[in-house]
């Protein structure tokens, strides 16, 4: 479910910059050395900092794979078709996708959180327009992807981060982990460890299965259940 939490980062004290030069027409030599500093300065400073090459190279991993890992459980694996075709249509790698859906829905296209997270990747209401049916698979997985999309942008392809932004709201990104909510904060941890080893080719997930325990099993078992998988 993503979007829940406030985006706007915690309130810090301002920072005040009380640089200064002497007025140009009392001194106008330092006056010009003045504008030259302040526009070097200001020019540096609308400068984006560069994007470390090991994000990029991550970034570019995301974007390349195409097979889905065989570490998610039945009810997950049930969309497996549907995961690729989405994932390849939202530029994402279909590993990212289904731990998504693992730790929202875990499948179940019917799945509705108490704060009104619906379907398949848990989409907030208000990200739906008023023709859309938000329990449509299609529809759900299009709404939630776009978002998962723009919070993998923001996060540089850090998907830990991406996963955090999808869960707590985008702005989070640029936050100190300690600052998260604690939702977020275990959303990261459980989607960073299934992500991580889903997408290294392991053959099975301890975090996935930590989860299970967890958290996890209701979920699933209502999925099981919805989708008629047998047993």
């Amino acid at each position: 479910m993503f979007s829940r939490h406030s985006s706007s980062p915690p309130t810090q004290a301002a920072v005040s910059f009380r640089g200064g030069c002497p007025s140009g027409y009392l001194l106008p030599p330092l006056g010009v050395v003045c504008v030259g500093i302040l526009l070097t300065f200001f020019a540096l400073g609308s400068t984006p900092a560069p994007v470390p090459a090991e994000m990029t190279d991550q970034a570019a991993k995301i974007q390349t794979s195409g097979t889905l890992s065989s570490v998610f459980t039945p009810e997950v694996q049930y969309w497996a078709d549907k995961i690729q075709a989405w994932a390849a249509t939202a530029g994402l790698d279909p590993n990212l996708v289904a731990t998504v859906m693992q730790i929202e829905s875990c499948g179940d296209p019917r799945a509705l959180s108490r704060a009104g997270a619906m379907g398949l990747f848990q989409v907030m209401p208000y990200h739906f327009t008023a023709s859309d049916d938000p329990y449509a698979p299609d529809t759900n997985a299009l709404r939630g992807l776009d978002y998962l999309r723009r919070s993998q942008e923001a996060a540089h392809g850090d998907p830990r981060l991406a996963l955090a932004g999808y869960n707590g709201g985008i702005g989070v990104i640029g936050w100190s982990e300690s600052d998260w909510a604690a939702e977020t904060q275990r959303y990261a941890y459980w989607g960073s460890g299934i992500y991580t080893e889903a997408s290294s080719g392991a053959s099975e997930s301890l975090r996935l299965q930590e989860w299970l325990r967890v958290s996890g099993v209701s979920l699933c078992r209502q999925a099981h259940n919805r989708l008629g998988i047998n047993p």
